[in-house]
């Protein structure tokens, strides 16, 4: 047999391999949820929930003007850990006036609250790419004894993105339904999870422009929580940056403080709690105090 008929043979067995892969996925490694309170989910080459033992979040009280998102994340949070009916969250709007961060503290807080009685409450991230593996994550989850928050930050869809489909039937629950002890968390910088013109072009070129268009916007009704977000106030950025300071012990003066920080918003544009955690990382960084 000639080297290049070898060559041959060996390709063709190596792409008859690969379909083998595609048709049957790997099994998902078995979660030892006991191992940390928050994962991150990987869906390939092997599903896996890998733990995260350092979770980067900030302390709820030091998220201000967004008191009355709180307190419905927090209670919601709350009820869901203690196994009573709770709904899927989508917190929507403003960029950086701390939608994620909301989540993984309120997370945290309830964590620390729980009772020795109640089941422990696991934070799951999952990334948007990944979003059509929700229903292999689900059953893993099935019938686990712990609490389980999914969550996916900055999630939206694009023109010809098909994933949103996926995501509907699992916050519908499906013909098995949404596991009991599972709950869908996601930010995202649009109401809808999807860009205007997308929704527009729907209405221009549908057969039945009213039925496609809803057919996407409806996504979002399935989050009975639809929690907005909105550009913060002058007093309120300032409150982030007196909060960050009081908390880091971080010595500087009124005055100086009040314009560093009103520059640093200027120069960037916007007041934001990402633009207030900026500013207090230069600052800290100018005063020699150590974050953390």
């Amino acid at each position: 047999m000639s080297a290049v008929e070898l060559e041959r043979i060996a390709a063709l067995l190596q792409n008859i391999h690969e379909a083998i892969e595609r048709a049957v996925p790997p099994k998902a490694v078995e979660a030892d949820l006991a191992g940390a309170d928050a994962f991150v989910w990987h869906a390939s080459p092997v599903p896996h929930l890998q733990p995260v033992l350092k979770v980067n979040r900030v302390d709820l009280s030091l998220l201000k003007g967004i008191d009355r998102n709180r307190d419905m994340i927090l209670e919601n949070t709350r009820r869901f850990s203690k196994r009573l009916p709770a709904n899927n969250a989508l917190l929507w709007g403003a960029r950086g006036m701390g939608k994620s961060s909301l989540v993984k503290a309120c997370h945290a807080q309830v964590n620390g609250e729980r009772s020795s009685d109640l089941a422990p409450l696991k934070l799951i991230e999952i990334a948007r790419e990944d979003i059509e593996t929700l229903p292999v994550l689900m059953n893993i989850l099935r019938g686990r004894e712990e609490q389980c928050i999914l969550f996916c930050d900055d999630l939206s869809f694009d023109t010809g993105d098909t994933a949103y489909k996926s995501l509907k039937a699992v916050l519908d629950g499906g013909i098995e339904g949404r596991p009991d002890n599972v709950i869908f968390y996601a930010t995202s910088n649009r109401r809808h999870l999807m860009p205007r013109d997308m929704i527009e072009n729907e209405r221009s070129t549908s057969i039945s422009p009213s039925e496609s268009v809803q057919e996407k916007v409806s996504l979002s009704d399935r989050f009975g929580l639809w929690i907005g977000f909105h550009n913060c106030s002058q007093g309120d950025y300032l409150d982030m940056v007196k909060g960050y300071v009081s908390e880091y012990g971080i010595s500087v003066d009124a005055d100086e403080l009040r314009a560093k920080a009103l520059e640093w918003a200027t120069t960037r544009g916007s007041r934001s709690g990402r633009v207030a955690w900026q500013f207090i990382q230069e600052l800290a960084g100018e005063k020699g105090v150590r974050l953390g």
